[in-house]
């Protein structure tokens, strides 16, 4: 019976989750008029065993009168403000708790996607599905030649640009440097062919502002099919392997993983989207 009426007690107290300071407000009324409450209903108690037991130094009715009128009074401003801070300090945790897990999944010069976040959502993907592997055309040129600020504009453009042309309906991530990966879901072959294609003709199309000029900005893309039974390092080298022949092709152009036939893969990485390296002999970025 004691730990029933604990566990009624704890529940009908416990602060819980808040989703905005409105929330938290209004459960720490909530809560201040149930201590108020149990607070009144303790005093009542305690009022009428004295009384019981010979002990009560007044009269229990004006006792009782005193206590209907002082217990609230007291009560309740006290238990607002200690829950209130309380459950402010919680909903501020919350809140930060939220934002660390939403920079842990996010890269934080694209706001994409990063590599982690977009592992965890292709083990989520369905048939039919592709990935698009993107990578900006001569970007170390971008770099040396019109400095670092210059690179990182057109890694913020190109990723814009990625992700409206997606509308949330496909998954978009900058997987290092100035690669991107695109999951395209739902669409056939050719579909996905059409809306990669897409891509790359709206960032040959507009050149990207960088300081008091702009740039013309080309990228080539590896495309390879997601289907049931492959597992992730064979889909990313396959599309990988089309990128390679889009960058020796003369890059700016699609590719599809069919085209590649007997192209040998470029020399590459320990393991796929954990420490990418590109160090492709003999291929300048």
């Amino acid at each position: 019976m004691i730990e029933r009426v604990k566990a009624w007690v704890t529940d009908q107290l416990a602060l819980g989750e808040f989703s905005s300071r409105e929330q938290v407000l209004r459960r720490s009324l909530v809560m201040a008029l149930r201590i108020a409450a149990l607070a009144y209903c303790i005093n009542v108690a305690a009022h009428l065993v004295l009384h019981g037991v010979g002990l009560l130094p007044y009269d229990l009715a004006k006792a009782l009168v005193i206590a209907t009128v002082l217990t609230p009074l007291v009560s309740l401003p006290v238990a607002v403000a200690a829950y209130y801070v309380v459950g402010h300090a919680v909903y501020e945790l919350a809140l930060s708790r939220a934002e660390f897990e939403r920079l842990s999944r996010t890269d934080s010069l694209s706001g994409l996607l990063n590599r982690r976040a977009f592992l965890e959502a292709i083990e989520t993907a369905v048939s039919p599905a592709a990935l698009a592997i993107f990578d900006v055309d001569r970007f170390k040129s971008i770099n040396d030649t019109l400095g670092h600020v210059a690179g990182d504009e057109v890694i913020v453009s190109i990723a814009g640009r990625l992700e409206a042309l997606a509308g949330g309906r496909h998954i978009v991530s900058r997987i290092g440097g100035e690669e991107y990966a695109v999951l395209v879901c739902g669409l056939s072959p050719d579909e996905t062919l059409g809306l990669v294609e897409d891509a790359r003709s709206l960032i040959e199309a507009r050149p990207i502002a960088c300081g008091t000029g702009s740039i013309a900005v080309t990228v080539s893309v590896g495309v390879a099919d997601f289907v049931p039974g492959r597992d992730f390092d064979d889909l990313f080298s396959h599309a990988d392997r089309a990128l390679y022949l889009a960058k020796v092709s003369g890059r700016n152009r699609v590719v599809h993983e069919r085209e590649v036939g007997g192209v040998a893969p470029p020399a590459r990485y320990e393991t796929p989207f954990d420490g990418i390296i590109r160090d492709r002999v003999g291929l300048a970025s």
